[in-house]
């Protein structure tokens, strides 16, 4: 049973990090069975959970019991195990649900990876393309479908939950139009343009990803009136003008393509434009061994990495933009409030 536990000697905490794949392993492993869509409100038996999940009892309770150590479901003196505000992420019907991104942490290519790291490390240079023989993305999609739609899938997920925070968080009033630049399938705009009904929204991204936009900003879809989907590549130009640029989460390319994109937002708003970038930032913020973790996984799949604060400011002061303002969006999330200088 889960029971409050003394800070262990340093020595056991190093075994512990050292097995931490298993923790990882483990979460894989009650995502893909379904336990937590399985357990109910009420605390469950291993025996019905196992029924229910077609698995054999005895090493489910295991895989139970090592979550439990983490917090991920609780054991109770009786034996039955029942659901944790942490456990309650991984069912799929939760609003907040964590279940996709969980999958798409754990996949099989990340397995390849990681033991890799030293090798990053030494040379800077992704190991994907050693191990694949061609880069990441192409790898994903040609190679490994069943991974890629786990990435679409996670992804979808993330960007519908942080859309909510961007939304809440910006304060947009007096401005008419607003551009999400690399903006997938568009949950910011759409959640922005639910909050200001007067505004007008644009959606950039690359033509497969926009193919995809939510239906509520295409033709036919309730905000469609108020909104453009544009394809392109925002790396070679930004062909949209807009009060305020929002650029979430696609600055971690080398530093010769973020020059680039910031560049063409720039010049395609002329001065006065606002721009606000949002990123994840591996220093000074509550989610460090998250942020962290995502940047060293950046580092192995694609080359790229994700910022500090100082990165950031100096890319974008570089890129001619005035910084007027960092905040906090959420725990994983930071935004830099720009603006064109005239």
């Amino acid at each position: 049973m889960t029971t409050t536990q003394p800070a262990p000697a340093p020595s056991m905490r190093l075994r512990e990090l050292a097995f931490g794949a298993a923790c990882a392993a483990a979460l894989r492993a009650a995502a893909r069975l379904g336990v937590a869509d399985a357990l109910g409100d009420d605390p469950m038996a291993v025996e019905d959970l196992a029924a229910a999940v077609k698995a054999e009892p005895r090493p489910l309770r295991r895989l139970l019991r090592a979550l439990s150590c983490y917090g991920v479901f609780a054991e109770h003196p009786d034996g039955t195990f029942a659901h944790t505000d942490v456990s309650r992420l991984l069912r799929e019907d939760d609003p907040d649900s964590l279940r996709a991104i969980t999958l798409w942490c754990t996949e099989p290519w990340t397995w390849d990876v990681w033991p890799k790291l030293d090798e990053a490390v030494r040379t800077g240079h992704n190991v994907v393309e050693d191990l694949y023989g061609k880069e990441f993305f192409p790898y994903l999609n040609e190679d490994a479908p069943e991974s890629a739609d786990v990435f679409n899938r996670a992804m979808t997920t993330s960007s519908v939950q942080s859309a909510r925070d961007v939304a809440e968080f910006l304060d947009l009033s007096g401005s008419a139009s607003v551009a999400d630049i690399g903006g997938g399938q568009g949950h910011v705009v759409a959640s922005l343009l639910d909050k200001y009904p007067t505004m007008h929204g644009t959606l950039l991204d690359l033509p497969r990803v926009v193919e995809n936009a939510v239906p509520r900003l295409r033709a036919g879809g309730d905000l469609a009136d108020r909104a453009r989907v544009v394809p392109g590549d925002v790396r070679t130009a930004v062909p949209v003008k807009a009060d305020v640029y929002v650029i979430k989460n696609i600055l971690e390319w080398d530093d010769e393509s973020t020059a680039r994109t910031l560049r063409n937002v720039r010049e395609a708003g002329g001065p006065g434009t606002r721009v606000v970038v949002i990123e994840n930032l591996v220093d000074d913020t509550p989610s460090m061994r998250f942020s962290t973790a995502m940047d060293l996984l950046l580092l192995l799949n694609v080359g790229g990495a994700k910022h500090t604060t100082r990165s950031m400011l100096d890319r974008l002061t570089e890129a001619g933009l005035v910084i007027d303002d960092i905040s906090p969006v959420n725990p994983y999330l930071h935004a830099f409030d720009c603006h064109v200088p005239g």
